[in-house]
């Protein structure tokens, strides 16, 4: 009898079962084949598949790989002998925040507290810069909030985090409680199906630049003043570095720039990205930091607001 894998490259009939690769520095149409589970026919995921441009690309994401960068058991030796179901592409929906919302949150930054710390820091004119660049918005859910929007490479917004700061020392309001919450969650719409992004996703329209990423959207804002030139996109945690956010970075040079004691975490996660983009990692912070900012959980942000961003700029005095 003859064995029959559990996962193969979706079988060619016709143009319409290949795709479009998902690797940045490829892009073309009709050249991509994914992966379906021959149990149900359905694709693993978008970006999982192999490019028939073996000499030009040689982008080949397999399912093995996948489950493993996503935590999920693979059993890599058990056969088949159902017969596979005929394949049904069915593509996946995810919602998006009504752009009426979206709009109507770019204004009130008078009494928006972490505009006005970047008032403080920067000037009107630098502030004003990067509250356009990263479309950040205000809300009235706690006066003076913030909301760090989520807009995909499409424009398409996928959600927003609306967060509260202290407009003179730009520290995350936590007593008495962590003020964080999501647009999503305020809507209520039951239906609403959330797929997050990296927040700066909309400025990886940039291909001529290098990516930075970092854990907050704060410090993904702040640290393009003093290092223009990355892009600078963050991922909202710790332990939100995956494969799924970071699928858009495909081919893109990347270096990763972790909290105090999240470095071994991302050196971590570096080495299991690798298959999507070059990834290094800055080990500023490891050797910069002295032992009591390293029991306050330093970010990149709060080093680099201890100096002047005009002397920074012109000396460029950081090393990587």
């Amino acid at each position: 009898m003859m064995i029959e894998h559990k996962y193969i490259l979706e079988p060619y009939k016709g143009m319409k079962s290949r795709y479009r690769c998902p690797a940045p520095n490829c892009g073309k149409d009709k050249t991509f084949s994914l992966y379906i589970d021959t149990e149900t026919g359905e694709h693993i995921h978008h970006t999982v598949g192999k490019c028939n441009r073996e000499s030009n690309c040689g982008n080949h994401y397999t399912p093995r790989k996948y489950f493993q960068d996503n935590n999920i058991s693979f059993d890599k030796a058990e056969p088949i002998s159902l017969k596979p179901r005929p394949f049904i592409h069915q593509r996946k929906t995810f919602s998006f925040i009504p752009i009426e919302l979206f709009k109507a949150s770019l204004k009130g930054h008078e009494t928006n507290h972490f505009v006005q710390f970047l008032i403080n820091l920067f000037g009107v004119k630098v502030a004003s810069q990067l509250v356009s660049r990263y479309f950040i918005a205000s809300s009235k859910h706690w006066n003076g909030s913030t909301v760090f929007w989520q807009i995909d490479k499409q424009g398409k917004v996928r959600t927003g985090k609306i967060m509260l700061y202290s407009p003179t020392t730009g520290k995350r309001i936590k007593e008495p409680f962590s003020h964080i919450n999501w647009v999503h969650s305020i809507l209520k719409q039951h239906e609403f199906e959330l797929k997050q992004c990296l927040f700066g996703e909309h400025l990886l329209i940039d291909k001529t630049k290098p990516v930075a990423i970092v854990e907050s959207e704060k410090t993904a804002v702040i640290a393009s003043v003093y290092l223009p030139q990355f892009i600078w996109v963050a991922v909202g945690s710790l332990t939100n570095l995956n494969a799924e956010k970071c699928t858009v970075l495909m081919g893109r040079t990347v270096t990763l720039f972790p909290d105090l004691n999240g470095f071994d975490k991302w050196s971590s996660k570096a080495n299991e990205l690798s298959h999507i983009a070059k990834f290094t990692i800055s080990n500023l912070l490891e050797n910069k930091a002295n032992e009591i900012e390293r029991k306050q959980g330093f970010d990149l942000a709060d080093y680099l607001i201890k100096l002047d961003y005009n002397d920074f700029i012109v000396h460029q005095s950081i090393e990587f």
